[in-house]
């Protein structure tokens, strides 16, 4: 089975325990206003075609570097657009003893057996109302509910990871309101505030594609700081 990969991150150092390699899968349902990766949206030209073998032998090359505590992590896109592309490379590296994450906005269908293997849910939380939500993804929120459902029937280690964008969602009720879902979670071990930036401008300039966010200035760091230090008290 061939996958269609956008990109791959040999050393990464932010997307699971230890060091990683990161695959980005091509595919997305949703529209998010402040995605920064577009290009993963559809398979295009700009797509590297690999076997579930090329990524555990690539795995393999510098296993020497993810060590114990390392391993790979699927994100994309959306990883689950290819879910039987995930389900055969899940498998191949779980019966090789690799520990294995998936960066996921929980839009999937058909997920579950993926699900039981894996090791860690990296879940990206774009709003937690309803019609924010929406508004931010254009999609439905119940795909998201449902898949965080059977996270925690399964008692799936889950990471958070929210997205801080001016004037949208970086003032102190958004940040309560995360902070009260995510204690409905169970399972949780971590919640992140990324910042957002505007870097991805360019790829939507080459990409000709609108840029929904054009006038929104990068999210301070230090401010992102103090409204993930609400989410400890």
């Amino acid at each position: 089975m061939i996958g269609k990969i956008t990109d791959i991150e040999t050393m990464g150092l932010v997307d699971g325990p230890g060091m990683r390699l990161v695959v980005f899968l091509a595919g997305c349902k949703l529209r998010c206003i402040y995605c920064h990766n577009p290009e993963t949206w559809v398979a295009g030209d700009n797509v590297r075609e690999m076997t579930a073998e090329d990524i555990l032998k690539l795995y393999q090359k510098y296993s020497s570097y993810y060590g114990q505590k390392g391993g790979v992590t699927f994100s994309g896109g959306e990883p689950f657009v290819q879910g039987e592309f995930l389900l055969e490379t899940v498998k191949l590296l779980k019966e090789n003893g690799v520990h294995v994450a998936i960066d996921t906005a929980g839009v999937a269908d058909n997920y579950e057996e993926v699900l039981r293997l894996v090791d860690l849910v990296i879940l990206d939380i774009k709003a937690v109302d309803v019609g924010e939500y929406q508004k931010i993804t254009g999609y439905s929120i119940n795909s998201f509910n449902k898949f965080l459902s059977d996270c925690k029937r399964l008692n799936k280690k889950l990471w958070l990871r929210q997205v801080i964008v001016p004037n949208i969602n970086d003032d102190k009720n958004h940040i309560l309101a995360l902070k009260e879902f995510a204690k409905t979670i169970p399972n949780v071990e971590r919640i992140e505030l990324l910042p957002y930036h505007s870097m991805a401008k360019e790829k939507y300039e080459k990409l000709n594609l609108n840029y929904p966010l054009a006038d929104t200035p990068d999210m301070e760091k230090e401010r992102c700081k103090e409204l993930e230090n609400l989410l400890k008290d």
